[in-house]
């Protein structure tokens, strides 16, 4: 029997021995994916043309009769080149996905009888997919619009590393601003450099259509936007009437709720992605757990993350020890 839970309850979900029982073998898993990045046929994905037949390769049991090209569920999608089984990366999708504050590394290495290091890299990857979850149009409003500062708190550094910040507040913190809508719930979140008005300003315009109702915090970097109205949290006003960024501090919470109990340290480097991730949960949160699955699956696609571009410099610090 299953039980329903608290919080999203009319959705159907999954239990572990439900999703042992839908992929027993590898060769489900295979046709699971088959059945997502093949819905519309077969295709190679060096060339493009369906043109392509089974061998009996070890690893890649498709060829292209036009560019010669051995091909696998793998290629093309960001688990290229993985030696991992797809039975290891379903288990891996179904646990990122049903994990609230999501999974950690180490969580992923004892259960998958995997490394935490080819873990680690297997969650980045699947951070891949969510990297398009975010709305496909401008936001209709009503909106509200914040920004958030990620980092470790001041009084848990060294005195050398407290040492090295100037300033008060968020000063040594990386900054996001997010912008959640109330009629569809959906969420957009991206890092930023600063909080200066061009930024705050700019942000807001991407993502939401002209003439939608805009509400922040009083803070100075919105102010000249249309259609705008403020809480003002530097006095203590969190709500008036409708005025107020509770839905998207929200959002906040369960991130940094994320950063403190699962990952324990998020890197500038790397924030981006779990950023993306989040908020591509939050935006696909009322599906079934298998459409879940799916709709993650699916970002998969054309996105191939090698390891060398994952650990490549991008101008952030990594917050790596040195040596």
């Amino acid at each position: 029997m299953t039980y329903n839970a608290p919080g999203k309850a009319h959705r159907e979900g999954i239990t572990l021995l439900q999703l042992s029982a839908l992929f027993p073998d590898e060769d489900a898993a295979r046709k699971w994916f088959e059945g997502i990045f093949y819905a519309e046929g077969r295709f190679c994905p060096r060339c493009g043309t369906d043109n392509n037949y089974s061998c009996k390769h070890k690893k890649m049991p498709y060829r292209c009769r036009d560019c010669k090209s051995y091909f696998s569920v793998k290629t093309g999608t960001a688990m290229e080149g993985s030696p991992i089984p797809l039975l290891k990366w379903l288990y891996a999708i179904y646990l990122d996905l049903t994990s609230l504050k999501g999974v950690s590394s180490m969580k992923i290495h004892r259960d998958l009888g995997v490394s935490q290091s080819a873990a680690w890299f297997m969650l980045q990857r699947i951070r891949e997919g969510f990297k398009d979850q975010g709305p496909e149009v401008k936001f209709d409003g009503p909106v509200e619009v914040d920004e958030t500062y990620v980092g470790g708190l001041r009084k848990n550094m060294s005195k050398a590393q407290r040492a090295k910040l100037e300033g008060r507040g968020p000063v040594g913190k990386t900054a996001v601003i997010g912008v959640k809508d109330r009629k569809t719930g959906k969420v957009a979140a991206r890092v930023v450099r600063n909080t200066d008005g061009e930024t705050l300003r700019g942000f807001v315009h991407e993502h939401t259509a002209e003439g939608a109702e805009v509400f922040t915090d009083d803070a100075s970097g919105y102010r000249g936007l249309p259609n705008h109205e403020t809480v003002k949290h530097s006095v203590g006003e969190y709500v008036a009437g409708r005025v107020h960024t509770n839905s998207i501090e929200s959002f906040w919470s369960m991130l940094k709720r994320a950063h403190k109990g699962t990952f324990h340290k998020l890197s500038p480097k790397h924030l981006q992605r779990y950023v993306n991730e989040f908020a591509g949960r939050e935006n696909i949160r009322d599906l079934d757990t298998i459409s879940q699955m799916a709709a993650l699956t699916a970002g998969l696609a054309a996105k191939r993350l090698t390891y060398r571009d994952l650990i490549a410099d991008n101008g952030l610090p990594s917050g790596a020890r040195s040596a």
